[in-house]
């Protein structure tokens, strides 16, 4: 009679949030031991782009040598229509991309910054593998978002993350507003991001665009020597002269 093959673990795996950045943070500054002790033992990745995940691996190697090679190393790329329209709508059925796991090898699931499945691709993976009785253990890293609602002085208990607003500038401006709305109406504070060169546009279109007496805030660099966290209400910022935004990870809230 043989032994049914037990399953492997799925690691939700944080990576440090300098991608793209000019400069990196020391690993070990922004991930604990065992996060990279775990990095270095999985051997078969989900990622959002295999070209960043060996890239992270080589830096988790020059702290934990790797099990594998990076060269060895199974890296499986979520499909581009995931990157595109997200996948935590239950469309994508990524249950085919836990086979490994199904076999008895641990899986980890990693993003370009930060925590998989949150303000990235990857639900589909976590729910995934809850469907299929995968373990799923969550490690200890940087996440942007909290980073940004902790350090901004807003309320940090009730909030909500509205991911990128519309480039269009009419219904950027309309969604603006929707969301000034829920922030003064509920008390709900709204974190949103945008692609590091449109910083600029929309950090502008913030401030002309939202009420003087709406708090406003922006956490550009997190972990980095560069981080900057700063809050005001939009006429403070108005009063203080335009502010240049570097073209660094940046989160923008809006709140009370």
């Amino acid at each position: 009679m043989t032994t049914p093959t037990q399953k492997g673990t799925l690691f939700l795996v944080p990576t440090p949030l300098d991608f793209g950045c000019d400069t990196q943070a020391p690993i070990t500054d922004v991930l604990p031991q065992e996060t990279l002790r775990v990095a270095a033992s999985v051997s078969h990745w989900i990622t959002e782009n295999a070209k960043s995940t060996r890239a992270f691996l080589k830096r988790v190697d020059a702290h934990v040598p790797l099990t594998k090679t990076i060269q060895d190393n199974a890296i499986t790329e979520l499909p581009r229509e995931v990157h595109k329209k997200g996948d935590h709508t239950g469309e994508f059925d990524a249950k085919p991309m836990l086979k490994a796991a199904l076999a008895g090898h641990d899986i980890g699931l990693v993003s370009e910054a930060g925590m998989p499945a949150v303000a990235d691709p990857g639900s589909s993976v976590v729910r995934a593998a809850h469907e299929l009785g995968i373990r799923v253990v969550p490690l200890v890293g940087p996440v942007s978002l909290l980073l940004a609602i902790a350090a901004s002085g807003l309320n940090g208990q009730n909030f909500a993350f509205v991911g990128y607003l519309p480039q269009d500038s009419a219904a950027r401006t309309q969604r603006m507003r929707e969301l000034e709305n829920l922030a003064a109406k509920h008390g709900q504070t709204q974190l949103f991001i945008e692609t590091p060169y449109r910083n600029q546009a929309l950090w502008d279109a913030l401030v002309n665009g939202l009420q003087g007496h709406t708090r406003l805030a922006r956490a550009s660099g997190l972990t980095l020597a560069s981080m900057q966290v700063h809050c005001k209400t939009v006429q403070a910022w108005r009063s203080a002269g335009k502010a240049l935004l570097s073209g660094e990870p940046t989160v923008f809230l809006i709140g009370q």
